[in-house]
């Protein structure tokens, strides 16, 4: 099984693509990595050196030298030494194999694709053998990580900077791929029409109990916190699940735990049928939220 699954060239001054490995292998997990990758790229300018974006089963590594990055999407086992090895010689063959004034010129997404030519032999030497090809020393690597680890990337962090809109992400240049949240799906649909049904139960008990017993106990009081609470908690799910936030496979079990321990302290005033639907409609809603990812709307870039 091949453990470097996907090798990027791209220009550190506006992430442009130069040249990229052949796909042989398919994945979602794979095809997913690739967008948060291209992602990534349109951002170097702010990280530059070495870096790793942890991303489940993969990992992404990647290495800028001479205004060019150099990136790769390898299994979450693979060596990181071995990982940053396979870049540095695909930087060394890189610029032997073009100018850098010419790469800086070019205005064409893929304009060196004939690199990957290139790109595959190493790949074939990396993930054929244990130890990279002679050029490449794995002491000086290894010593160099010990000294500048590469820095340790948080995804959310990176999207969320780039701008979101209505669940979209919006990367400048005209060649560049957008991004956006999947289609909602029909169970997604139904979630957010439970979680309104819910969220306005919520709000008509809480407002219900503000207006004729606020006064008159301390039990009456947590109570229509408890219903107000569980309220703001549905919203949130809704809107969680609609738009793209930073964070959300946190903030989404936050949510959950806060309507479980509203419906919780509510049992009383509820039966345990309505306890239980109200339990169930969170748990559909926070599934929903987790299982809906980001998807790539690919640009005519004319190659």
């Amino acid at each position: 099984m091949s453990m470097i699954l996907f090798a990027y060239v791209a220009r550190v001054t506006d992430g442009l693509p130069l040249s990229a490995s052949t796909d042989f292998e398919y994945s979602t997990e794979l095809q997913e990595c690739k967008m948060h990758l291209k992602i990534v790229s349109k951002m170097l300018g702010q990280f530059p050196g070495r870096g790793t974006v942890k991303n489940n089963q993969l990992h992404i590594h990647f290495t800028s030298s001479q205004g060019v990055a150099y990136m790769t999407i390898c299994c979450s086992y693979y060596p990181t030494t071995m990982a940053y090895c396979f870049l540095e010689e695909l930087g060394m063959e890189f610029v032997s194999s073009f100018e850098v004034a010419k790469i800086q010129l070019v205005s064409r997404p893929y304009a060196f694709l004939e690199f990957d030519n290139v790109i595959q032999k190493i790949k074939w030497h990396y993930n054929h053998s244990n130890r990279p090809s002679l050029k490449i020393s794995v002491t000086n690597i290894q010593r160099e990580l010990k000294v500048t680890p590469p820095r340790q990337v948080n995804l959310d962090d990176i999207v969320i900077s780039n701008g979101t809109l209505n669940g979209h992400l919006h990367l400048c240049s005209g060649s560049a791929p957008s991004y956006r949240l999947e289609i909602v799906s029909a169970l997604g649909i139904l979630s957010v029409i439970l979680n309104i049904v819910c969220g306005a139960l919520n709000l008509i008990r809480g407002v219900h109990l503000i207006e004729h017993n606020f006064q008159d106990s301390n039990e009456e009081k947590g109570s229509a916190v408890a219903f107000l609470v569980a309220f703001i908690s549905c919203a949130f799910q809704c809107y969680l699940y609609l738009f793209y936030v930073s964070g959300r496979t946190i903030k989404a079990p936050v949510a959950l735990v806060l309507l479980c321990i509203c419906n919780l302290y509510l049992f009383g005033l509820r039966n345990i049928w309505q306890i239980f639907f109200h339990l169930g409609v969170a748990c559909l809603s926070t599934q929903q939220i987790l299982s809906r990812r980001m998807t790539e709307r690919l640009a005519d870039c004319g190659v």
